[in-house]
């Protein structure tokens, strides 16, 4: 049997509409490995309006090893005032639990870099839940910790509140 030199190399992708019951799978994986199966809204209908629809609000990269799909990111532009430029928002990453430490993660990561350089982003940025083993991972890349800034979030519901406040 020969050695196939593919078979090992790590491949990333950007997406298309038909990515999209893929997309899906990788959310709801990553809601489970977080405990938060109860909290995916998201159908493929809304993922794909949101990723490819008129005004694509985010865009999602696939990793595969081995022709398998292993990992993926969901990442998004916001801007900063005070830097006067655009960054990149990492929403999710997630790498299946059968193909970490294989340097999926750190792909996605690298390529995250790569478009946030090619697009003049002043900045690169994302969250993680205070458990999640991931924090070593992200310091290897130079993350930092934001101890001084604490989240605060408006659900569909507290939006609507808002939007009909006088």
């Amino acid at each position: 049997m020969e050695n196939d030199p593919g078979k090992n190399e790590i491949i990333i992708r950007e997406t298309g509409e038909q990515d999209i019951p893929l997309i899906m799978d990788f959310v709801r994986s990553l809601a489970e490995f977080e405990g938060l199966s109860d909290h995916v809204l998201s159908t493929e209908e809304s993922l794909r309006e949101a990723l490819f629809g008129k005004r694509p609000y985010a865009e999602a990269i696939i990793a595969e090893l081995g022709g398998k799909p292993a990992g993926f990111i969901i990442f998004f532009h916001n801007f900063s005032s005070f830097v006067g430029k655009p960054g990149l928002y990492i929403e999710d990453i997630f790498v299946h639990p059968e193909f970490r430490g294989m340097g999926i993660g750190k792909a996605l990561m690298v390529r995250c870099g790569q478009i946030a350089e090619e697009r003049n982003c002043g900045r690169m940025e994302w969250s993680m839940l205070d458990w999640n083993p991931a924090k070593q991972f992200y310091e290897h890349f130079g993350g930092e910790a934001q101890k001084e800034w604490v989240i605060y979030r408006l659900d569909e519901k507290g939006i609507k509140d808002l939007a009909e406040k006088k």
